[in-house]
């Protein structure tokens, strides 16, 4: 027994003399492909690893996510307002008909003003805004429903043309007359009589009371049940925006999140243990038919798109990425729309054919 236990400790010892010998090579100048192969091999094992380990855990409490992230200057290329708008509203689209549960805004730039805790509030008083805060305040305005935007968003010279775009039509984007298990509502500093709830504007004929008080001016989700008399007096309940995916699987909308740079988006994920596999998109990608792309089972999966000049400026502007290529920062470097007949794709077109190629990869990997 006590043989055994030195030999392993001697293999263990040996195994960790080889891998100093290995960093010692590469910080005194080896630096050659297949060495840079194999170290990112071993690191993309590792969250393999992770992902599988993850994955042997039980899922019943988390429901998979799809999140993309996409630069804020994007926007700074429009010749106008109303154009920078469209561009916005079609980012919108894309989001919420491939039922992407997070859009996250990334700057390419430093100095930029901090909105990692922005809400629909807060990203406010300039004009002259940034391209990421800009968006931000486009991709939120459309998420609301519309009989909330009025209480939620104030005037802003950035909202002049949203009445140009389609609407998201999301589920829960409900009519006046229309009822559902959930809605999304607004609390209101009008008390309820007789009563120590809070009275929330859900879009009905009339204001239900929720079990909880709170705050006016708050967006929360109510469970509305299946009394459909608005009238009742019954205490309506407060319920986690996630809810209605995990209970009846209906598609809630997308949350939206800014990241200061592409190491932020990877670092700040909002998911407890982060993104577990991460999808760069560009034309310098390997190439592969949606149908021979074989993604792992995952919990939170990111998909990155680049700026005018693709994900590499982002990843070279990036001082926490520097000396880094994408193929050592991401899972899967692809590039979703070979031969293309325009020497440019500009990431709203970009968005729309990478996701509509993601779809059959993501749905098999969510069947294991």
């Amino acid at each position: 027994m006590g043989k055994k236990k030195k030999r392993d400790e001697s293999e263990a010892v040996e195994a960790s003399n080889a891998e100093e010998s290995e960093v010692l090579e590469l910080v005194n100048g080896d630096d050659s492909h297949q060495t840079k192969q194999e170290k990112r091999k071993k690191k993309k094992h590792k969250r393999n690893e992770k992902a599988a380990s993850a994955a042997a855990e039980p899922r019943a409490s988390v429901i998979p996510t799809v999140s993309v992230a996409v630069p804020g200057s994007i926007v700074d290329n429009a010749q106008s307002l109303e154009l920078a708008t469209r561009l916005a509203g079609q980012i919108a689209r894309a989001a919420t008909i491939f039922r992407i549960d997070e859009v996250v805004v990334f700057d390419n730039k430093s100095g930029s003003m901090n909105y990692s805790n922005a809400s629909t509030r807060d990203v406010n008083s300039d004009d002259n805004e940034s391209g990421a805060a800009f968006l931000i305040r486009i991709l939120q305005y459309l998420e609301t429903p519309q009989y909330l935007r009025k209480s939620l968003f104030s005037m802003h010279n950035s909202l002049r043309f949203v009445g140009l775009l389609p609407p998201l039509d999301a589920p829960h984007h409900l009519r006046k007359h229309e009822w559902a298990a959930y809605r999304e509502g607004i609390t209101l500093k009008e008390q309820a009589p007789n009563s120590a709830g809070t009275l929330v504007d859900v879009g009905l004929s009339k204001n239900v009371l929720i079990d909880k008080v709170l705050e006016p001016g708050v967006r929360v989700t109510v469970a509305m049940g299946t009394i459909r008399n608005v009238g009742a007096d019954l205490p309506r309940q407060v319920v986690s925006s996630s809810k209605p995916r995990e209970e009846v699987g209906t598609y809630w909308g997308y949350k939206v999140r800014y990241a200061s740079s592409i190491s932020s988006v990877l670092r700040e994920s909002p998911y407890k243990g982060g993104y577990d596999h991460l999808i760069g998109t560009s034309e310098h990608g390997q190439f592969l038919k949606s149908s021979e792309l074989a993604l792992p089972s995952f919990r939170h999966l990111l998909i990155a798109f680049g700026g005018l000049a693709g994900l590499e400026e982002s990843i070279e502007e990036d001082s926490k990425l520097k000396g880094k290529n994408a193929q050592e920062i991401f899972d899967s470097y692809l590039n979703t729309c070979p031969n293309q007949g325009s020497r440019t794709i500009r990431t709203e077109e970009a968005i729309f054919i990478s996701l509509q190629y993601f779809q059959e990869p993501i749905n098999r990997a969510l069947q294991r």
